[in-house]
């Protein structure tokens, strides 16, 4: 165990927290959790890279955990009206047609390593961003910021369409450069 999987584990941790936060309407709590786990997920990149210490355990439990994050705070905002059911249905799909594009890869015995290009890497930032938003903008006075999140949901669910038809593309080459 080394200190990027470790970070990778409590962030882990930390998802049912801010779940239980935002079902009993803890926005704060649920605010400083949410912000506590996007802090580790900063960190046990920069820690792996900066200490050598990638390992195979990490490259999948960080997505993994990323996703239930992401998945887990979307549903539960969609949920309690705080966040447009659309955008939800919009990231849960793309993370389930990835996983069911992997799966028939796997399935078929098709060789592949999957990178997340640049593209998926700013969509995990927006779409962090965009429950943080959401959450902070609950303490904040006036309309314009409601008008900003809806410009932050836009642009996520654009990236997001763009990064899952990047891995759709990405799955096809793979499929095509085995026959």
């Amino acid at each position: 165990m080394n200190i990027p999987n470790v970070l990778t584990l409590i962030r882990i941790s930390l998802v049912p927290v801010v779940v239980i936060f935002l079902i009993q309407g803890l926005f704060l709590d649920a605010l400083i959790v949410f912000a506590i786990a996007g802090i580790t997920d900063a960190l046990d990149g920069f820690f792996a890279r900066i200490l050598k210490q990638k390992t195979v355990l990490g490259s999948y439990m960080d997505p993994l955990a990323d996703k239930a994050l992401i998945i887990s705070s979307f549903v539960a905002l969609s949920i309690l009206g705080m966040i447009p059911a659309w955008i939800t249905v919009i990231i849960v799909s793309r993370d389930f047609i990835i996983l069911l594009g992997v799966s028939v890869l796997f399935f078929m015995s098709v060789s592949f390593e999957i990178r997340p290009a640049f593209v998926s890497k700013i969509t995990t930032v927006l779409q962090l961003l965009t429950v943080f938003s959401v959450l902070i903008v609950r303490y904040l006075p006036g309309n314009f910021y409601y008008q900003l999140v809806e410009v932050v949901y836009w642009v996520t669910a654009l990236f997001t369409v763009a990064s899952g038809l990047n891995y759709v593309v990405k799955g096809v080459r793979f499929i095509n450069s085995d026959e």
